[in-house]
């Protein structure tokens, strides 16, 4: 690949450079910096053999682009030359571009694989667009969108026509999924709405899309240019005839008011009130008045609008709205993962097409133009981008999307909260209340603590918001677009609320207590059977038990785990200790963490995995860089035994924690019986390292290995000599024995665990690990599916881990079986050719019993 080197007197302004041009290709071009010399007193100035460094450190026979500012850097640059070999020098071209507008075109043209000659003019021409837009005025400064498609030089432009059928079109998290596809490829994407009229926009921008309006039944374009187009639109085809992988069974959204409630008016505040009803159930409380935090800036007087001033280094402040984009992206990451254990994948994906909003390249793009020519700052920029992308949404005529302001003005929110410093709000209730709000955002709904937050009363929103959709995920009763007079009540009225109507009482009399009670009682009778069974071992109808834990990635989730019913946790990613931060967590810091965890479970088994990073969790201070196969390549077990002070310092803290704690240790990615031996030698170091400091651990833990690769599957029984328990890890078996990319969607169902090829590596899994007298179970979100409970007890295991809130309904399946019925089902599902009939006699066994 081309290599990018930027020569610069300014360090600062060099690795600003970089940054911003990485931040276009996502780190897909190796770019080097010579900037600065060594001198903290006389910092600003260029050195001949920097430059020599930086080009021998991305030099690449396919060409290397120098790129650099005025004065000495040229002559620099020229001097390192010399150094070089006479047969590299010739794939050295010092280029003549603009050195922030030319560096970010010359890595769009390097990433999209154009040759050297094609990265040098679109580096020189980089100028052209920028005169473009000088000569323009604000207005012409927004987001663009194109009336035609765009062709490039990459030939002949393709195109398919779809009816989207999934039941909201494409609302937010199909967006999300639709530009993320998109975005995989190099070829130019653009889709319009032939239903709506509407013109063609970019496919890798979630705000266009998003506002194209494309709801059920709707007829769409979408046109792909470039070498990949082909590849491009069959994985968006695969895309949008799949529906996005959603239900698209309409969910129970609570309707019509009661009618043996009777509303009772006031002159003054009523003594009920009737909204919208957005999540079902009764709650009685207290209320809280929630009021959030306000931005404060230093720079205005205002509280309300961002401070407007005039800014000389406008590189230094494009940074540093990069770096408030790239916090509030770690927030929102944070949320995300909290979110997909709390109330699962699906609903947590509202927080996928936040992500994608903050990557947005028209908003990016609109954001760093007007800093650069207007010398305006981050602050003003931003809200004026994000008014602007508000507006759009609010002139649509669609009311769903017209929702999805809230979104925008939740991220556009983070984001200047960041800028100023302000610390973010927590919702703190001081006793268990009804939360009484103008609006909640999707991110202030998704924090909330369904023990202490037991209803929401909001003046804002819909029953499809996704404010209301978190609250039902949630469990959590609420009631929207309710009259403003209940922002006027004091905190600790009393109050009763019914989810099903949208009706809220006010100090309710003594009969609605008792009626309300009454339906309470009978809704949390129901939920109480059900948690019941959840807190029961999981065992079928003739006695036969199998261990039911819990997959979990932080304390947080542990407590949730422990009150959905786990038994233990048999998946601990660790790997939430290493991400958002900028160096290594100490073993100090992970054995608070791992002792908590351990506190919490009470003596409850807990298997820690080792650090799992490489595949698709790269972690840039480790040295886990972007690699072009990442699934089968420096990940696991492979990166810790190549960094053994990383492995050393997890195990430290794994064994400190252990002491008066059931705690096994979990190896991950082991393909062959050397890499558990190197890993269990390691082990034994560190545990004579203890042993030598008399530090207490548990000397008898179990140690244990992920199979989750075909090779290990087929040397089990020499694996199983060497380890005391085997979990397999059905996500990535699954894509490993189908040769299919689960993140790929156009292959990704392929990657199925109730495939027959997939069972049966179970099965002879389990078979070799009993053979050799060693407990065998699962993790993986095949776990979560009921249908398959048959299947997982049917094969012999001795253990499932899986989601928390997917536990109960597990266990419910286990105690409607016995376990001949679940062996005969795997004997049947054994002989099946695809995942799909084995589903259809799941569907079909399970419907007889």
């Amino acid at each position: 690949m081309i290599g990018i080197v930027i020569v610069s007197h300014s360090r600062r302004l060099a690795e600003g450079v970089r940054e911003l041009a990485l931040q276009m290709v996502k780190d897909h071009v190796p770019i080097a910096i010579a900037a600065g010399i060594d001198d903290p007193a006389n910092p600003l100035g260029t050195d001949a053999m920097q430059v020599y460094e930086a080009i021998a450190s991305v030099y690449s026979d396919d060409g290397v682009l120098v790129l650099m500012d005025l004065g000495s850097a040229l002559m620099s640059a020229e001097m390192a030359l010399e150094f070089l070999p006479s047969e590299q020098q010739q794939h050295i071209h010092l280029c003549a571009a603009p050195l922030v507008e030319g560096a970010i075109a010359a890595v769009v043209a390097a990433a999209s694989s154009s040759d050297i000659q094609r990265v040098i003019t679109e580096a020189q021409g980089a100028l052209v667009a920028k005169a473009t837009q000088l000569g323009l005025d604000e207005s012409h400064l927004s987001l663009v969108i194109s009336e035609e498609p765009m062709i490039n030089d990459k030939g002949h432009t393709s195109q398919i026509r779809l009816t989207v059928s999934n039941r909201f079109g494409l609302h937010a998290r199909p967006a999300a999924q639709f530009v993320s596809c998109a975005a995989r490829f190099q070829s130019q994407i653009q889709v319009r709405n032939i239903t709506k009229g509407s013109e063609f926009v970019r496919a890798d921008s979630i705000n266009q899309v998003a506002m194209l309006g494309v709801r059920q039944g709707d007829e769409i374009v979408i046109t792909a240019t470039g070498s990949d187009a082909e590849e491009a639109l069959a994985a968006l085809q695969t895309l949008i005839t799949t529906n996005f992988g959603e239900d698209n069974t309409p969910p129970h959204l609570p309707i019509a008011p009661s009618p043996h409630l009777p509303i009772a008016p006031s002159p003054h505040l009523p003594t009920s009130l009737q909204g919208i009803p957005a999540s079902p159930g009764i709650a009685i409380a207290p209320c809280f008045r929630y009021r959030k935090t306000p931005i404060t800036w230093e720079q205005t007087t205002s509280r309300e609008q961002p401070p407007h001033y005039h800014v000389e280094d406008t590189t230094e402040e494009w940074q540093r709205l990069q770096t408030a984009l790239h916090t509030a992206q770690q927030e929102i990451q944070t949320l995300l993962s909290h979110s997909s254990i709390q109330i699962g994948d699906a609903e947590a994906a509202i927080f996928d097409a936040h992500l994608l909003f903050l990557a947005d390249p028209t908003l990016l793009e609109a954001a760093q133009q007007r800093i650069f020519t207007q010398h305006l700052n981050a602050e003003a920029v931003w809200q004026g981008v994000i008014n602007e992308v508000a507006s759009n949404y609010r002139r649509l005529d669609d009311p769903y999307l017209q929702e999805r302001i809230a979104d925008v003005v939740d991220v556009g929110q983070r984001v200047l909260r960041v800028l100023s410093g302000t610390p973010m709000t927590i919702v703190d209730v001081p006793q268990p209340a009804i939360l009484v709000a103008a609006d909640l955002t999707p991110s202030d709904t998704a924090s909330l603590d369904p023990t202490r937050i037991l209803g929401i009363c909001i003046t804002a929103g819909s029953a499809t918001s996704h404010t209301a959709i978190l609250a039902r995920s949630l469990g959590i009763p609420a009631i929207v677009g309710l009259p403003p007079e209940i922002l006027q009540l004091a905190d600790g009225t009393q109050l009763a609320i019914d989810g099903e109507t949208g009706r809220v009482w006010v100090e309710p009399e003594p009969e609605t207590l008792v009626a309300l009670r009454t339906q309470r009682d009978a809704q949390q009778a129901n939920r109480q059977q059900t948690r019941t069974i959840a807190h029961q071992p999981g065992m079928t109808r003739d006695r036969h038990q199998i261990s039911v834990f819990a997959n979990v990635s932080s304390i947080n989730d542990t407590q949730q785990a422990v009150n959905f019913g786990a038994e233990g946790v048999g998946l601990l990613r660790t790997e939430f200790l290493y991400l958002n931060r900028t160096t290594a967590p100490t073993e100090e810091q992970q054995l608070e963490v791992y002792q908590a965890i351990a506190q919490i479970l009470d003596h409850r088994p807990l298997i820690i995995r080792t650090l799992d990073v490489g595949g698709d969790k790269s972690i840039s201070y480790l040295g886990v860089g972007l690699e072009s196969n990442p699934f089968l390549g420096w990940r696991g077990i492979r990166f810790c035994l190549d960094r053994p002070h990383v492995l050393k310092t997890q195990l430290r803290a794994i064994l400190r924690a252990s002491f008066r704690h059931e705690i096994k240790i979990m190896f991950p990615m082991i393909t062959t019986v050397a890499e558990i031996q190197a890993a269990k030698a390691i082990l034994a170091e560190v545990q004579g390292e203890l042993h030598q400091a008399g530090v207490p651990f548990d000397e008898a833990m179990q140690i244990g290995i992920m199979v989750e690769v075909p090779s290990a599957v087929t040397i089990a029984d020499h694996l199983a000599r060497e380890v005391d328990f085997f979990s397999i890890g059905t996500n990535d078996l699954s894509q490993y024995v189908m040769a299919a990319d689960r993140t790929n969607p156009k292959v990704a169902k392929l990657a199925d665990a109730l495939h027959p090829a997939v069972l049966r590596m179970i099965q002879q899994t389990v078979e070799a690990g009993h053979a050799a007298g060693i407990w065998v179970g699962l993790c993986g979100e095949i776990a979560a599916d009921p249908l398959a409970a048959p299947i997982l007890l049917g094969l012999g295991l001795d253990e499932v881990s899986l989601s928390p809130q997917a536990i109960p309904a597990f266990k419910g399946a286990i105690a409607q079986l016995t376990m001949p019925q679940a062996q005969a089902i795997v004997t049947t599902a054994l002989q099946q050719d695809s995942a799909a009939k084995v589903r259809e006699i799941l569907n079909d066994d399970l419907h007889l019993i």
